[in-house]
Parts: C-alpha cells; structure tokens; sequence
C-alpha cells in the first residue's frame, strides 16, 4: 500500500505560518490600541486633577495671580492638545487593528480551503486503499473457490 501523501503540504506549512504570523500582528495592534487607550485615560485624569486644583484654589477665597491663571490656562490648553493627540493615535491604531483583523481573516480562509482539500484529498485516499483491498480480498476469494473446485475434481 503507498502511503498519503499531500501534494500541496508545504504550502499549508506556509499558510499556517502566516496564520501565526497574522494572529501575532493582531495581538500586538490590539495590545498597542489598549495601550493607547490607557494613555488617553492617563491624561483625562491629569486634565481633570488639574481641573479640581484650579477648582480649590477658586473656592479658597485668595487673589489669583494673572500668572497663575496663565499658568493654569496654558496647561489647560497643553493638555487638550495632548488629548487630541492621543484620540487621532487611537483612531490610527483602531484602523491599524482592523486592517491587521481582515488580513488574519483572508489568511484563515485561506487555510481553511487548503485543509478542507487536503481532507478531501484524505478521504480519495482511503476509498482507493478500500477499493484496493477489496480487489485483493476478492482475488483471494476467488483463488479460494478455484482451489476447492479442483480439490474436488
């Protein structure tokens, strides 16, 4: 009996590598997106203890400077631009991570069609080995059956 071979298994080798590979660069774009998320909540929390600071000096009843005013101001303004920043970041790296998703799942197609050929390949395989076996069998049967016959003469 020869053996299964699958003509096409190192291009599923391959395909499965770049699965890997693409389910690797999914990860990492997601993990890059969570992190930018952390960073824009890192710096809404600084926007808002600056907020609540400059609340407390107001209720304190004391004069503010113009320069403490500018100060707070200029941070305020430092600070929605780093906001804005980081929301353009994410909305890149949201992207990043679609693009990374649809190309894992072309990948996964892929290799699914090249697996569903190899198993239909497999099944071809074990019906010609039956067949095979079973012509055997019958040869074997029938030179049964001739040896009886001339036994019997």
């Amino acid at each position: 009996m020869k053996k299964f071979k699958f003509q096409l298994e190192t291009l599923l080798k391959v395909t499965r590598m770049k699965k890997e590979n693409a389910e690797a660069a999914y990860a990492e774009a997601t993990r890059k997106l969570e992190d930018q998320r952390a960073h824009l909540q890192l710096l809404l929390d600084e926007m808002q203890q600056g907020q609540r600071d400059y609340e407390k000096i107001s209720r304190e009843g004391t004069r503010i400077k113009v320069g403490r005013i500018m100060q707070f101001n200029s941070f305020f303004a430092w600070k929605r631009e780093q906001i804005e920043m980081q929301n353009n970041l994410i909305l890149q790296s949201r992207a990043e991570k679609q693009k990374k998703l649809k190309e894992l799942m072309e990948v996964m197609r892929y290799l699914k069609s090249i697996e569903q050929l190899k198993d239909r390949k497999w099944q071809e395989y074990k019906d010609e080995m039956m067949h095979e076996e079973q012509k055997v069998l019958d040869e074997l049967g029938q030179q049964l059956v001739m040896r009886r016959k001339e036994a019997a003469s």
